[in-house]
């Protein structure tokens, strides 16, 4: 997913081992926290966000500023976890190749969905996950807490970005996200989906590193 991002920033680093197996996100953001710097740049994409909210709700001074991919801040909908359920049941039943093979394609933008290659490294990358991941994801997510108070408390630089072909974390969700945390920006890149750091990486490591230039006013620093 960051592949071509930690090529371009050398001195980023991702979190990788899936949280230890965590299966809410308070826990996934104790297990960050334990291993992060005492102070960083802090980017989230989709559940990885969420992941990124809870640190800043537990230590808000280890975030020096703050990145949200394709993702969300709104509680379970209705027919969500019925929805999560018959993914994981599929999995159960006939393997995490079937479960990715329904799951990941409405994800991807329309051009990325046609990149052959794009599309069997990331297969192999959600199959190689395994079940136990996937379940553990899914309970954090049914189990998120509110965050209806937090967005307007940061008060770090802050971005919201989202690829235009988003549909399951669409555009309309991050306008909500950047106009509810003081100074956001908002960057909508064009023709990428929901796996937008690997659909569109040239275009999401410049906004990148906007968004490393930006200043504590949310401008673009100097």
């Amino acid at each position: 997913m960051f592949g071509e991002t930690l090529a371009a920033f050398p001195e980023s680093r991702v979190m990788d081992g899936f949280y230890g197996g965590a299966d809410r996100l308070e826990a996934m953001a104790d297990h960050v926290l334990e291993r992060m710097p005492s102070r960083a740049a802090l980017l989230g994409h989709s559940m990885g966000a969420r992941v990124a909210l809870e640190i800043i709700r537990k230590a808000p001074d280890h975030v020096e500023r703050l990145a949200l991919v394709d993702t969300g801040v709104h509680p379970v909908k209705p027919g969500e976890q019925e929805g999560r359920y018959r993914l994981r049941d599929l999995g159960r039943a006939q393997g995490m190749a079937a479960l990715v093979a329904q799951w990941l394609p409405p994800m991807m933008g329309d051009a990325a969905a046609r990149d052959d290659a794009l599309m069997a490294r990331l297969t192999a990358m959600c199959v190689s996950a395994g079940l136990a991941v996937f379940e553990a994801q899914i309970e954090a997510l049914l189990h998120r807490p509110a965050l209806d108070a937090l967005l307007p408390a940061i008060n770090c630089p802050t971005a919201a970005i989202v690829g235009d072909q988003d549909r399951w974390s669409p555009v309309a969700q991050h306008e909500a996200i950047a106009a509810a945390i003081p100074g956001a920006r908002l960057h909508v890149v064009p023709d990428a989906g929901h796996m937008l750091p690997a659909e569109a990486p040239d275009a999401f490591n410049r906004i990148v590193a906007q968004w490393l230039a930006m200043s504590a006013a949310g401008q673009p620093g100097d």
